[in-house]
């Protein structure tokens, strides 16, 4: 009987091991929540609206995929007590927090997990920086910013600290994207739109010195990487030169592959999700056709990725194409630029699961947390 209780006593004490164990990863796993006036869930969604330039009308809604809290159509404004500024031109989540880029305000904010301002960095009084801040991407605890008038900003992603700066490298430089230590820039155009630009600046991030110049589609703006590639969408001249979708292939030397037209793409687990949004501006009229293309097979296919779509998803002007790389479900965004927009969520083999107000004008960008 003696034995049979320390026995017993024993397993006792393993099982209580292993359960403060597994209290401790939670506690590793959870998110930093400090000086969060509401409580949220673990899984949650900020989608950033833009706003309307001058309007002093951007903001970040939160979103509860799981149905375990409220939506809250400006968290910033909640946790903050402010307003989040003109023009939330970009956003990326990095280690566990936010980054936001407000374009007309020109500035940079951190926030925790729950939307609380941590820091933030103005560029107003700095000349190099002055002509606004437009997209992030983050690597080996930097933030990497593009700005209009030709610079990109080497950022503390710790301190917000400005540590370098690159300049007169285009006019308005747009996406960004790093891949395989190295930052694609896009140099879009002029300031008045007259010059539009066939160029992506390659920066050696060891160096933070500029590598090259490529040769791209007239007008490139935005860029994403997904498996070792750079996809980039470059806008044409609004006439007789429309969308282009290029590959850049770091691993053959740069080169540039035309894949077809786009408008808006996003990417996960080796998938480019892409839509093409033709317009008839006699008639004001859009069609909207989805598609994919596989990274690992180069195959474009031309199916709908889609099920049950509302119909009007099919003429609707898109602002936000973004796929959850955590389970796969894609969320769009629809826009009348002067109306808050409609999120449209679908699970990752195209099911629709619902619809939403974006809480906002003209919805983004948006990161996960699960």
């Amino acid at each position: 009987m003696k034995v049979r209780s320390l026995l017993f006593g024993m397993l006792c004490m393993l099982a209580l091991g292993v359960s403060l164990a597994s209290c401790s990863d939670d506690d590793d796993d959870s998110l930093d929540d400090g000086g969060s006036k509401v409580t949220l869930p673990q899984t949650r969604v900020y989608i950033l609206n833009e706003g309307s330039q001058g309007a002093n009308n951007a903001g970040l809604a939160f979103y509860a995929p799981n149905k375990d809290a409220d939506f809250i159509s400006d968290i910033y404004k909640t946790q903050n007590n402010a307003k989040l500024g003109d023009l939330g031109q970009s956003m990326i989540k990095y280690e566990d927090e936010i980054y936001i880029a407000v374009s007309g305000s020109n500035y940079l904010t951190k926030l925790n997990a729950a939307g609380v301002e941590l820091k933030r960095v103005s560029f107003v009084s700095d000349n190099d920086l002055s002509a606004g801040i437009r997209y992030i991407d983050a690597e080996d605890g930097y933030i990497y910013a593009s700005f209009y008038g030709g610079a990109v900003a080497k950022i503390n992603a710790k301190t917000l600290e400005v540590v370098d700066k690159l300049t007169g490298l285009g006019d308005n430089l747009e996406g960004v994207a790093i891949c395989e230590d190295m930052l694609y820039v896009a140099n879009s155009c002029t300031a008045d739109w007259s010059t539009k630009h066939t160029d992506v600046k390659v920066i050696d991030l060891r160096t933070f010195k500029l590598k090259e110049l490529l040769t791209v589609g007239l007008n490139p703006n935005a860029l994403i990487e997904e498996d070792d590639k750079v996809f980039l969408i470059s806008w044409g001249n609004y006439e007789d030169v429309g969308y282009s979708l290029q590959m850049i292939d770091p691993a053959a030397n740069n080169k540039v592959t035309e894949l077809g037209s786009a408008t808006r793409m996003c990417a996960a687990n080796d998938i480019l999700y892409l839509v093409n949004s033709l317009t008839d501006w006699n008639t004001y009229t859009t069609v909207n056709t989805f598609f994919t293309y596989n990274i690992k097979t180069g195959q474009m296919n031309n199916a709908s990725f889609l099920k049950d779509a509302p119909a009007e998803l099919t003429s609707s002007t898109l602002y936000m194409l973004e796929v959850n790389e955590n389970n796969g479900d894609i969320y769009i965004s629809t826009s009348e630029f002067t109306t808050n927009g409609t999120i449209y969520r679908f699970k990752k083999d195209g099911t629709f699961i619902e619809k939403f107000d974006a809480g906002g004008i003209n919805p983004n960008s948006a990161v996960f947390f699960n």
